[in-house]
């Protein structure tokens, strides 16, 4: 049999559960999860491998209207995922109103990629009220898959697994057979500090973060890792420290414990906040975090 090989690109409004489902299929948390919307601000390939193919999956920002640069850079992650497809993965869930993003799922028309609709969050409703949702978007996509899953139970992915194997092209593995992922391991402690500190703190604050990570000295037995947590206005730096610096205390512990799970040793983990001014809105420093 000929060996299989492709990118299957997840797109879809914010919080409707792709991270959830890149997790499950990819069998590894790759992508942080909270309640938030615009959790995800960056592309994060997960790679699953079998003897005679090689899916690289691609997790995606939620699609939105661009408010300021940073979203913008986050929607260019999502335009170059439409671009470089061999399969979309189109996540919507039950609570979403079918097709209410006309415009980029008219572009998903358009570019002739094979498509996948995958509806999550099937334990939030009923057999009729699904079926409803599942006919509009056969009728929306003719000829596609719509499948029903639920990431959070893990219900129903192998029907999904099937479906992408079934359209997955030919073709040789673009990475090594033992490659999980194309991001390095500071990329993940400062995720797993973000996801922290989305969990943590409510209203702007969040979305007001970026994590740097400062230095990462890998060592036998453990990581020993300095992170810069960038906030943009000074009351703001006192939220995030709280009072006697309980809070930071408090992100500190939860991510260096996740850390430790996540790199399988000991984790000496240094946090500090520090106040760059409108960083949302600069370019050179937008790209410094990883943006373009």
């Amino acid at each position: 049999m000929n060996h299989k090989a492709g990118y299957v690109n997840i797109l879809g409004n914010p919080n409707v559960g792709k991270s959830t489902i890149m997790n499950a299929l990819v069998g590894e948390k790759l992508s942080i999860i909270t309640s938030k919307v615009q959790t995800t601000r960056h592309r994060i390939m997960g790679i699953v491998n079998g003897e005679d193919f090689q899916i690289v999956y691609s997790d995606t920002p939620g699609i939105l209207k661009p408010e300021y640069k940073l979203q913008e850079a986050m929607m260019g992650f999502v335009n170059s995922a439409l671009n470089d497809a061999d399969i979309i993965l189109y996540v919507t869930d039950v609570k979403s109103v079918p097709l209410s993003e006309k415009e980029f799922t008219e572009r998903i028309r358009a570019s002739g990629i094979p498509v996948i609709i995958a509806v999550n969050k099937i334990d939030l409703t009923n057999q009729d009220q699904l079926e409803k949702i599942v006919e509009k978007w056969h009728d929306a996509f003719p000829g596609s898959p719509v499948i029903p899953v639920s990431g959070l139970l893990k219900f129903n992915l192998e029907t999904l697994l099937n479906a992408i194997l079934d359209k997955l092209p030919e073709g040789e593995p673009y990475f090594p057979k033992d490659q999980l992922t194309d991001r390095y391991e500071r990329f993940f402690a400062s995720e797993i500090i973000r996801e922290k500190i989305l969990n943590n703190y409510k209203k702007e604050i969040p979305y007001s973060v970026e994590i740097e990570i400062e230095s990462f000295k890998e060592e036998p037995t453990i990581n020993k890792i300095r992170a810069l947590i960038h906030v943009i206005r000074d009351s703001q730096k006192g939220i995030i420290i709280g009072h006697k610096g309980s809070m930071l205390k408090k992100v500190g512990t939860e991510s260096r414990l996740d850390m430790e799970d996540f790199f399988g040793k000991k984790v000496f983990l240094e946090l500090y906040v520090k106040v760059t001014k409108d960083w949302r809105n600069k370019p050179l420093i937008l790209k410094r975090f990883g943006y373009r």
